[in-house]
Parts: structure tokens; sequence; C-alpha cells
């Protein structure tokens, strides 16, 4: 459902203004996402409610002693490093749409950092899970759908949302390449291996059966209407405890599973980016310890010097 931003009920610079008029801003000339936009809205939501306990009642009069003070008070509620940093990103972002405006004349978050939190690497499969996972033979219709998102979302390294947005055409069964709409709008052209191309063309020859009007959504649901995000992590699920999988399987675990194993054959960093549609390469370095996890593990079971004696 679109967001549209609240009428003020003030004089027109108040506060709350101005968050409306940068959400507005961020959903119709940087058109992102509806989710995002309310990542953004509750995180600056959180700001403006501090500022007025600290009786800050105008942009401009936040400075960055203040801000500190700010994320000061996240660290000691318990916040992790990771979400006082998202507030700052929105804090940051705000305050350069306020420059833009020309209601402020800086930007009083720019050398504020939060605290560092652990880093926790993101769960994969290994190439044998993978295996087993995908290991399915059926002609029943909605089996043949959940392997053609599987087998997509570990040939390509999907997101969960670029997944249930494809739409008829956005696979090119000549080319083997799939165009997916990631964060901020951005598409990008991804290959397709020959599993996936497959299952897809499995899926795509039973897949008018249950179409209802003129849906245009490549994964459907029994009532012919687009599945969802929820679904698409059901079935998931799902087919993990069907086949054996040890964990909590989630559809972003076969993104992680390929970015790893790419980096792992390839050792091409900047490749993987662009696969994954990261705007920052920081982003896809996370991988670099997994990769390099396994490489320990290799030499520990196998270096003469590297086992302890028993």
């Amino acid at each position: 459902m679109p967001w549209h931003p609240a009428e003020p009920t003030l004089v027109e610079h108040t506060t709350q203004h101005w968050i409306d008029r940068f959400l507005h801003h961020l959903q119709t000339e940087r058109r992102l996402a509806a989710n995002t936009c309310k990542h953004y809205q509750r995180d600056l939501d959180e700001l403006h409610n501090w500022c007025k306990d600290a009786g800050i009642n105008d942009w401009r009069a936040l400075d960055s002693h203040q801000v500190r003070k700010y994320a000061a008070q996240g660290h000691r509620r318990g916040l992790s490093g990771r979400s006082i940093q998202r507030r700052l990103s929105a804090l940051r972002t705000f305050y350069n749409y306020l420059l833009r405006e020309q209601q402020v004349s800086l930007n009083p978050g720019l050398d504020i950092r939060a605290p560092r939190s652990e880093q926790h690497l993101p769960d994969t499969l290994n190439v044998d899970d993978i295996a087993r996972l995908l290991n399915v033979v059926s002609k029943d219709t909605l089996v043949l759908r959940d392997l053609a998102m599987l087998e997509l979302l570990y040939s390509s390294g999907l997101r969960l949302a670029e997944l249930v947005a494809l739409n008829e055409g956005d696979v090119d069964f000549n080319e083997r390449v799939v165009r997916v709409t990631g964060k901020g709008a951005k598409t990008r052209l991804l290959p397709v291996g020959d599993k996936a191309i497959a299952a897809l063309q499995a899926w795509m020859q039973v897949r008018t059966r249950q179409l209802q009007g003129t849906e245009t959504a490549i994964f459907t649901g029994r009532g012919g209407k687009r599945l969802s995000a929820r679904s698409v992590q059901q079935r998931v699920k799902d087919w993990a405890r069907r086949q054996g999988i040890p964990g909590d399987l989630h559809p972003h675990t076969l993104r992680h599973s390929f970015a790893s194993h790419m980096l792992e054959s390839s050792g091409d960093l900047r490749a993987v980016q662009e696969l994954l549609g990261h705007a920052d390469i920081s982003t896809t370095q996370i991988y670099t310890h997994l990769d390099f996890q396994h490489l320990a593990q290799v030499y520990d079971s196998a270096h003469p010097r590297a086992r302890k004696s028993k």
C-alpha cells in the first residue's frame, strides 16, 4: 500500500513536517521500496521523540555532541552496534536531504560512528546439503513450482523480495539470464544455471493451470495469485524438513550459500559483489571470512603439523 505523507498540523517548518517531506522524497524521487521507507520512518520517529525529550524543536539545533548522546542512549538500552549504525545512517541521509532543501547548514551525524558489534557470519549449506535439498523428482504442480524457486534462489543468489517480484518475461530462456530489480530499484541481469532453467521450464509448462485473470507473476499460489514472501519462507522450511536438512532454513541461506560457493571456487570478490547486487564491496567481504573458515578446516584436517597429537 503506497505511503502518503501526513499533512502538517502546525506551522510549515515543524520537525515532523520535514520528516514527512523526506519520506515522500524517498518514495517518489528515489523510488525506494515501501518497506525501506517504513524503516526510515521508524528510525526517524525514534530520533524525533528523543529530540522532543531533549527540548530540541528545530532540526537546525541538533549538533554532533547531541547526536553522540543519542547514539550512547541506544547503546545503554542494549541496542546492537548494527541497529545504532542504522539509526545514524537514517539521520545522516535525512540531514543530507535537509541540506539540499537549505533547511540546515551542516550534517551533525557525519563523523559519528556506532560502537562495533560482534560480526555474525551468515548460515550456509555445504554443497552436499544443497544437492540433497534439490534432489526432488515429481510431476506434482506445486512441487515443480517449489523446485523452480529453490533452484533459482541457489543458482542466481536472488533475494527473497527479488524472487517473489519476478514477472513473465523476466527470465530469458534462450540467453539463460534473469532480470531482477533489487534494492534502490536497481536492475541487474543474472546468469541462470542449467538445472534452474530446466526446473523453471517444467514449472512454466504447468503454471497456466492455476492462473487467474491477468496475473503476470512467475511464482503463484493455489489461488493463481502472486506468491507472498511469507509463503516462500514456509515452503523452503518445509522442504528442508522433508529432505532432512538440519537447522532453520531460510531463503536467504540459499543466497548466502550461492555467494560462499562462488567465492570459494572463483576467488573473485568483485564478481560476487556484482552478482549479489551489493552497492558496497565491504558488504560482500563477509563471505571472505566464510571462505577462510573453509580453508582453515581443510588445513586443520590435512596438514600433518596442524593436527594435535592424541
